[in-house]
């Protein structure tokens, strides 16, 4: 037998007409048989665990993105609640600043303007003894005009 006799066919040339012919012989249904066996164990022993490892890992990997995508979504949504309450907060506190300042500023001119009606008294007072004083000192220079008019006359008639 040649070499080629375990293929599923024979090749046999017609030497006359230059054509080739395909023959089945004996051989092809043990090659066909071997293939489906083979088949049959390569599928029971290397495809189906490999498929199964992949739909695991296809699994794994799509569950991981949606968990990323879920962790994703709620970090988005905390984000958004943190920036609303810090938003809230920083009004609060522009409120807050704002009413004290305010409560600054009152509390500033009501304290000014009991310091300037302090002062427009004292001053008013001190007017008024400075009044007084100059009063008593007009008064007093008044009597003194007199004794010193009455001296220098003495004084002037004796020279």
């Amino acid at each position: 037998m040649p070499s080629c006799a375990i293929l599923l066919f024979n090749v046999h040339k017609n030497h006359f007409k230059g054509e080739i012919m395909l023959e089945f012989n004996h051989w092809f249904f043990y090659l066909l048989a071997n293939f489906l066996v083979l088949l049959f164990v390569l599928n029971l022993i290397l495809f189906q665990p490999i498929l199964k490892i992949m739909k695991e890992r296809e699994g794994a990997t799509s569950g991981a993105l949606d968990e990323a995508k879920s962790m994703t979504i709620k970090k988005d949504e905390a984000v958004a609640r943190m920036n609303a309450e810090l938003l809230a907060a920083r009004n609060m506190a522009k409120a807050a600043f704002d009413g004290l300042r305010e409560q600054g500023q009152s509390l500033q001119k009501e304290t000014l303007s009991k310091a300037e009606a302090q002062a427009l008294a004292i001053i008013e007072q001190a007017r008024k003894e400075l009044r007084a004083e100059a009063e008593k000192a007009r008064a007093s220079l008044k009597a003194d005009i007199e004794k010193f008019s009455e001296e220098i006359v003495r004084k002037l008639v004796k020279a």
